[in-house]
Order: C-alpha cells, then sequence, then structure tokens
C-alpha cells in the first residue's frame, strides 16, 4: 500500500524546481525511467539515483532513491531520500515538491515503524499552505495512524476527523475512524463510520472484518458471524480473510446468511 501512495505523490507533483529547466525533459524522462525501475529492479534503480545524484539530480534523484528503497523494503533508507528531498526541495523554493516529499517521508516512516519521525515529517507537510486538499487528507490519515502506533488515541481522532472532511471518498478514512471508536468504546461512532466504508468498499476484506468485530463489541453475534463470513470469502488469500476464518473458528463457524452486501448508510 505504500509504495503505490509514494507513485502516486511523485504524480501528483508538478516536478522538483531543478527538473523544471529548458532540459526538463530529459530531467523528467530520467526520473520516470528509474521509478520504472524500482517495479523490476530495486537494487539497480539505487544505483542508478544513486549515481545520478552525484552528477547534479539534485531533488529528483533524492525522490527516485526513496522510491527504489521503498521498493527494497528499506524504510530508514527511503526515509533519509525522502528527507534530503525535501530539504533541497526547501532550499530551492519548490514549496508543492517539498510538501509532497514530506508526505512520502512520513510514509516511509510510517512503514518502517519509527512514529516519532512519521508524525514529525506528515505534520511539516500538512502544515505547508501549498499540499493539495487530497494529500493533506491522505497526511492526516497516516499521521494518525502514526499517533495510534504511539498509543496517542486523541491525536489520531483529531487527524481523522480531519481525514474523513479531506478525503470522504477514501473508505481508509472510514475504517480507520470506525476500528479506532471501536477501541475507544465508541460503538454508536464505530457503526456509523463502518457503514460510510462499507457504501464506498461493499466487498473489502478488512472493512467487512471490523464491521464484524464491531458488531460483536455491540453483542450481536448473528451479524458479526455473518461479516466475518463476507471477509472470508471477499479476498480469501488477505490478512484480513485470515483473521475473520479464525475468529469464526473461535464462535461456532460460518453464518449462513451472509449480510446484504450494500448496508444503509447511518447518520453521525
Amino acid at each position: 500500500m505504500i509504495l503505490p501512495l509514494l507513485l502516486a505523490v511523485a504524480a501528483a507533483a508538478p516536478g522538483p524546481a531543478d527538473a523544471r529547466t529548458p532540459d526538463s525533459r530529459s530531467v523528467q524522462a530520467r526520473f520516470d525511467q528509474c521509478a520504472k525501475l524500482s517495479d523490476t529492479d530495486p537494487a539497480a534503480a539505487q544505483r542508478d539515483a544513486i549515481g545520478w545524484a552525484k552528477t547534479g539530480g539534485g531533488v529528483a534523484a533524492a525522490q527516485c532513491l526513496g522510491i527504489a528503497r521503498s521498493a527494497a523494503d528499506d524504510w530508514k533508507g527511503a526515509l533519509d531520500a525522502f528527507t534530503t528531498g525535501a530539504t533541497l526541495a526547501t532550499q530551492t523554493h519548490d514549496d508543492i515538491g517539498a510538501a509532497n516529499l514530506w508526505v512520502s517521508a512520513g510514509n516511509a516512516a510510517l512503514a518502517g515503524g519509527d512514529f516519532a519521525k512519521a508524525r514529525e515529517a506528515l505534520s511539516t507537510a500538512i502544515a505547508s499552505p501549498v499540499l493539495s486538499d487530497a494529500l493533506k487528507g491522505e497526511a492526516y490519515l497516516d499521521r494518525a495512524r502514526a499517533a495510534v502506533g504511539a498509543g496517542d488515541s486523541q491525536a489520531a481522532r483529531a487527524d481523522l476527523d480531519q481525514a474523513e472532511k479531506l478525503v470522504p471518498a477514501d473508505p481508509m478514512a472510514w475504517l480507520l475512524s470506525a476500528t479506532l471508536a471501536r477501541r475507544m468504546g465508541d460503538t454508536a461512532r464505530a457503526k456509523a463510520d463502518i457503514n460510510e466504508a462499507m457504501l464506498r468498499a461493499p466487498n473489502q476484506s478488512d472493512i467487512l472484518y471490523e464491521a464484524g468485530n464491531i458488531a460483536a463489541t455491540d453483542g450481536d453475534m448473528a451479524t458479526a458471524r455473518a461479516q466475518w463470513t463476507r471477509a472470508a470469502v471477499a479476498e480469501p488469500d488477505s490478512d484480513a480473510a485470515k483473521r475473520a476464518k479464525a475468529e469464526l473458528d473461535q464462535t461456532g463457524g460460518a453464518a449462513s446468511q451472509p449480510a446484504a452486501d450494500k448496508p444503509k448508510a447511518q447518520g453521525r
């Protein structure tokens, strides 16, 4: 999930300042080639990015190095590369590029389990007045995940509220909000938010699994088993499906009547 988002951030940016030169097309072409190479040979992409950086590749080279290291699951190295890119972008007055790269740095830190660094990088991105609403919403979403990892539920709640406002079409915002509400004992909020998630992604296993968890917390085991059954068959190879099957094994097996595919919306 992290790497596609990093590539999306790269695509959303208008290009680093040092790429917007008379030969910007050649710089963009080299960046695209390096990023594409990350999909098939991350080690080669890293070598290319490092060589490019040594010859003045600047922000674009640092960004590609971050993507290549992310593809290799080197999250600490990716964080360092994206941070370098963001710093270089700031120095060249490329505010949009810097904000986007801070989002990427935060994602890399989050993937690597460094919640303090993730919150720091994402806070820098969120504070930027030029970050698009879509990326700001995703940054709030990821900062909430980092806050949960750091054990700060109240900060996570505030960030998820902002994410729901900025990226209401993203089912992940509603899913994470519902999960946090359940863990904080707010079952009404959890039910409302999981219904919003299911309206946007009615056959996504992690959403169906959480719907079962919320129903179980509310004492409705028939609905819980029905949702876990749907989660188990919707994406059978997913982690959520495996967890759903485990819950079904512990609570008496699969439900014979799976819940309807599209639940009714519930008010906040």
